[in-house]
């Protein structure tokens, strides 16, 4: 029942893969402000399903005020207020990977459908809707999402944030939260935030990605699912990653990647407990 129900909900939110338009047909810029400063409020169920699916062609808007202020807000409110059923949840699931496909040359598009379906993800971590298979699938979107990310911008005064790493990370920082999480996701996703603490790309990161990134591995931490043994082995499998010995301190990518491997690991260092902590300590000492 559930499944040809998210079938006939999904092609509502296909046009809005196709088109970009923001703000979206019947809307203006007032009219989503006077939204906005109601806190959302919609109660006719059909006009807030016309306007899940009309605002996702804003979250790839060169505008903050109405890619983050008010498709991000909206969405995100609407998620935590409980307003969308099964079916809709699954079909905005759908909609919102099928954003992550494709080129992004202005680079907002992907991040922020990223940070929208860290939510989705929270609401089956709150109150469970996924099916075991779709919350695995979830985590292999999620981690092959994180791992893609190429465009390392972060805030621009004009144009806001675009922040691909640590919006992927907050989606991965929910599925590490979900009760239902097993090993083998956990696995997964440690796997993706190892290519991005020290991305093979040299970028120092300024943004706050490394905090970002610590996040989900601290929460796994906190599940026991790992032994020390385990995590001197996953933080110890990072230092290669630093590439070329002979250029340690002569070259500025290989800095680069110092940089991002010690504030990493010192993010993690902040919030571990005592295992992880032991661990930390470790491999900070084998970093050159």
């Amino acid at each position: 029942m559930t499944w040809l129900r998210a079938l006939a909900v999904l092609p509502l939110f296909i046009p809005a893969l196709a088109s970009a338009t923001c703000p979206p047909a019947g809307s203006t810029r007032e009219s989503l402000a006077a939204l906005k400063a109601k806190q959302f409020a919609v109660p006719d169920a059909a006009e807030r399903a016309a306007l899940v699916k009309g605002l996702l062609g804003c979250l790839g808007a060169p505008d903050p005020a109405l890619r983050d202020g008010i498709a991000y807000e909206a969405l995100t409110r609407w998620l935590r207020d409980g307003a969308l059923d099964t079916a809709a949840l699954r079909g905005l699931r759908d909609a919102l990977q099928g954003l992550l496909a494709g080129a992004d040359a202005e680079g907002f598009r992907k991040p922020f459908a990223a940070l929208v379906l860290s939510e989705v993800a929270r609401v089956d971590r709150v109150k469970p809707w996924m099916t075991a298979e779709e919350r695995t699938a979830m985590v292999e979107a999620a981690a092959r999402y994180v791992e893609s990310v190429r465009d390392y911008r972060g805030f621009d005064a004009a144009t806001g944030w675009r922040h691909g790493v640590a919006h992927g990370s907050d989606w991965l920082m929910q599925l590490s939260l979900n009760p239902a999480l097993e090993r083998a996701q956990a696995d997964r996703i440690l796997a993706a935030v190892a290519t991005q603490a020290v991305p093979e790309r040299a970028h120092a990161y300024v943004f706050g990605e490394p905090e970002r990134l610590a996040r989900p591995v601290l929460f796994l931490a906190r599940r026991g699912l790992y032994s020390e043994e385990e995590w001197r082995a996953w933080l110890a499998a990072l230092l290669p990653r630093l590439g070329d010995a002979s250029k340690a301190y002569k070259d500025a990518a290989w800095l680069a990647r110092r940089h991002d491997l010690r504030a990493f690991l010192l993010s993690l260092l902040v919030g571990a407990d005592e295992q992880l902590a032991s661990a930390l300590r470790a491999t900070l000492k084998q970093v050159p």
